[in-house]
């Protein structure tokens, strides 16, 4: 069973294997959003680019970088993950709303859609 260590919490929660990352944080009670995108959210679908989490260690346990987050994580460090694109293979120890999770304009559709014209 994997486990999911929260940094900044001091806590940490087992999941099932294969189990969505956003999913997991929420269940265990942190909250992976900042400001006003706890309103201003997608609901976990991929769309926002709002649920960013630091990956500290075991980024080898998480599923691969999906197309979505390469685009929404354009102007992020490249251990950064969208939760909820991301499922938990193995150990994994994050940071919920890192300092600058919000980017540079690739938190919304528009700002995504920037990004794949400018490549």
């Amino acid at each position: 069973m994997p486990t999911i260590r929260f940094e900044q919490e001091g806590q940490q929660v087992g999941c099932i294997e294969g189990a969505n990352l956003r999913k997991a944080v929420l269940s265990a009670g942190v909250n992976p959003y900042k400001g006003l995108n706890n309103l201003n959210n997608c609901g976990g679908v991929g769309q926002c680019g709002t649920c960013v989490v630091e990956v500290l260690e075991g980024a080898q346990n998480l599923s691969p970088l999906s197309d979505v987050e390469e685009v929404y994580l354009s102007d992020r460090p490249a251990n950064y993950r969208l939760s909820c694109r991301t499922t938990v293979n193995g150990d994994v120890t994050i940071r919920p709303r890192p300092e600058d999770g919000a980017g540079q304009g690739s938190n919304s559709l528009i700002g995504a859609v920037k990004s794949l014209l400018s490549r």
